[in-house]
């Protein structure tokens, strides 16, 4: 008998698989938005949507690799736990599943990290109880996100999760920009100070913003305009915050979608004294029946602009509003900054909406500040400049990326230990 020789093992042999892919969860109050990123070349393998969790017409739109075509599925999602295993089902379906080897770690959005987050930061249980901690300072967001995050630990509790938080950009700003000038000890003892939100979203305009620019951030002064539903400015001295908008909530500062942005404290008293309205009556509505749609009825600000075009003086004014208040901020953030290199639109309405961005702009020449009509009027999902060459400060419109913000920064946390 001839002896044979053992077939190689061709398992033993192979390279092993190196994590390199990061999900990146945005889980709020009846939704879910995911991207899966590929951190070799920071490229989106995949992203998707699931809205209207909890109702009947439930609806999730998966779109895999290149963007050009989508799937959807209607019907009723129940809950956090059934959207994110209908998303898995998707990313399974592109050959993405989330049992992959490849799969690093997830990325989770967390609106509040109060004063203790000021970094990226893996989730351990302790670190969920800080966040639940938060929650009477994020009502509205972050028990969203503590359940999206406890879902998807209980669907891969073997894999890093990692906390981005919405206010750790803005931790750098100073005590005089985030102190209110109210009783120090109840201030204190209440975690009552600005912390500033849409923080991963600043961070990463105002860096492209610099890359733009041909210079390191740490070179530029920034005003980055992040005008969505919700709207926030930040003033950005080489690299890091010095000053925002936002406050202790995501209330205050500029005319929003919703939100009335800026308003004396005294409005509340007024209202639960004269009209007879509850804390909770007033905090509707200021966060849901103000801003745009309190002024006019719509909070879109395509349907504003065609509104003001059929003659619709009720549109207009609350245009007017919206834009005054855009340049108190630009006006106030360029005494902080003391010497502004540029301002920088961004998110839907900024990089969007030409029209707000002339009017914001116009009539602060005297500031070094001008908008070329026909670079404004260019429609690009690049980053670059629409201000004349003479100007002395860069106006830009650099489209946002917090997704890819979150994955970088999760990602390194990752490698990192």
């Amino acid at each position: 008998m001839t002896d044979t020789a053992p077939a190689p093992d061709h398992e033993s042999t192979a390279a092993p698989v190196e994590p390199h892919r990061v999900l990146v969860l945005n889980s709020g109050s009846s939704s879910v938005k995911y991207q899966l990123l590929d951190m070799r070349d920071r490229s989106r393998l995949a992203s998707g949507l699931v809205e209207r969790i909890g109702e009947e017409t439930s609806r999730l739109v998966h779109t895999p690799s290149g963007g050009t075509e989508t799937r959807e599925r209607t019907g009723r999602i129940a809950d956090h736990d059934e959207a994110l295993k209908a998303a898995a089902e998707e990313l399974a379906a592109d050959g993405l599943g989330l049992d992959s080897p490849e799969l690093a770690a997830i990325g989770h959005r967390v609106v509040h990290g109060g004063l203790r987050f000021s970094e990226p930061t893996l989730i351990t249980d302790e670190v969920l109880k800080e966040i639940e901690r938060l929650v009477p300072v994020a009502p509205l967001h972050n028990p969203a996100n503590i359940t999206g995050i406890r879902t998807a630990r209980a669907l891969r509790p073997d894999l890093p999760q990692v906390a981005v938080f919405d206010t750790a950009f803005h931790r750098t700003m100073p005590e005089s920009a985030a102190r209110y000038a109210i009783d120090v000890e109840t201030a204190d003892a209440h975690r009552i100070r600005r912390y500033g939100f849409h923080g991963t979203s600043h961070a990463y305009v105002s860096r492209k913003t610099a890359e733009l620019l041909g210079r390191a951030p740490e070179e530029v002064n920034v005003i980055v305009l992040h005008l969505g539903n919700g709207a926030s400015a930040s003033a950005v001295a080489g690299g890091r915050c010095v000053d925002t908008s936002m406050g202790l909530t995501p209330l205050e500062g500029l005319v929003m979608g919703t939100r009335s942005g800026d308003i004396d404290p005294a409005v509340t008293f007024h209202l639960m004294r004269v009209a007879g309205m509850s804390a909770d009556e007033v905090d509707v509505l200021l966060n849901k029946r103000s801003g745009l749609v309190g002024l006019c009825g719509d909070n879109d600000m395509r349907v504003i602009r065609r509104r003001i075009d059929e003659g619709d003086e009720r549109a207009a004014l609350a245009f007017d509003i919206y834009v005054h208040r855009l340049k108190k901020y630009i006006g106030a953030y360029t005494a902080v900054l003391g010497r502004v290199d540029a301002v920088a639109f961004t998110a839907g309405v900024g990089e969007n909406a030409a029209p707000v961005r002339e009017a914001a702009i116009a009539g602060l020449e005297e500031l070094g500040m001008a908008v070329d009509a026909g670079l404004n009027a260019v429609r690009s999902g690049e980053p670059r400049l629409i201000s004349p060459e003479y100007a002395r400060v860069a106006v830009a419109v650099v489209p946002t990326d917090e997704e890819l913000e979150i994955a970088d920064q999760t990602y390194a946390l990752v490698e990192g230990s």
